[in-house]
């Protein structure tokens, strides 16, 4: 089976994440990891492989920096790397980012395309899914579960009050939760491994798309303001002088909790 999973390099969630004033765009500038939900995604993929065979490929679309991510997770195991590369990408939406994902893996034959359900730094959960319509292929979002049995794969779909049931035939595109599996550790000879496998870089020129349509310039989502964190504030203490119900009600409506 020929697998491919779709891996962001982002900030680390532990950091102090921020927002460029100028740009208004994320601040890639340090502290860059492989998403963990993506870690997950690969993690899955490697699991098929092993029980079934075959070949896990992983795919990026960020700046030169992000051949980190590609080689941590080609030590993980995974046989090879695509790295979608140019400057002309830098700002790219959701639209743009699925369009060139779309265009590096048409013709490469894989037999099942996984993601993580939605990235840390930018939550819009529809890549995979714009993914699927762009390729003509079936998806399964938001798993929890994933089984390849005979070209169909299945798995149990995150729903608001529980769970649903769902299944496609090969060739598709699944999305994954957290709840999918526990990513392995990368070892020595893994880390080793990695300096020798293959990585394929792909420039806008490549890909056959139009220089004039990706970008932030030409975005389909704007961002028109940024607006800062503000600082911590000392908490409400509430004194029980009978009335402390009714005080706590009014608190948590004016914060429009309740």
């Amino acid at each position: 089976m020929k697998i491919a999973v779709l891996i962001k390099q982002v900030p680390d969630t532990w950091s102090d994440r921020k927002i460029d004033a100028a740009t208004k765009r994320v601040d890639r500038t340090k502290d860059q990891v492989v998403d963990e939900i993506n870690e997950k995604a690969v993690e899955v993929g490697l699991q098929l492989k092993e029980a079934q065979g075959g070949e896990v490929t992983v795919v990026t679309m960020g700046p030169s920096g992000a051949i980190e991510a590609i080689r941590k997770t080609l030590a993980m195991g995974a046989d090879d790397g695509i790295h979608i590369v140019d400057d002309s990408f830098g700002g790219s939406d959701a639209m743009q980012t699925s369009a060139a994902l779309a265009a590096a893996l048409k013709d490469k034959g894989f037999d099942l395309i996984i993601a993580g359900n939605e990235s840390t730094d930018g939550r819009t959960a529809a890549v995979p899914a714009m993914l699927a319509e762009r390729l003509g292929l079936s998806q399964l979002t938001f798993l929890r579960t994933l089984e390849v049995k005979d070209a169909i794969a299945s798995g149990e779909r995150m729903l608001p009050n529980g769970h649903a049931v769902v299944s496609a035939s090969l060739p598709a595109v699944v999305s994954v939760t957290e709840q999918i599996a526990e990513a392995r550790y990368p070892n020595f000879k893994g880390i080793l491994a990695a300096k020798k496998k293959p990585v394929e870089s792909l420039a806008l020129s490549s890909l056959a798309l139009e220089a004039d349509r990706v970008g932030g310039a030409n975005s389909w989502s704007v961002v028109e303001t940024v607006t800062p964190k503000p600082p911590r504030e000392g908490g409400t203490i509430i004194k029980d002088d009978g009335s402390a119900g009714k005080q706590l009600a009014e608190y948590l409506a004016k914060a429009n909790l309740i």
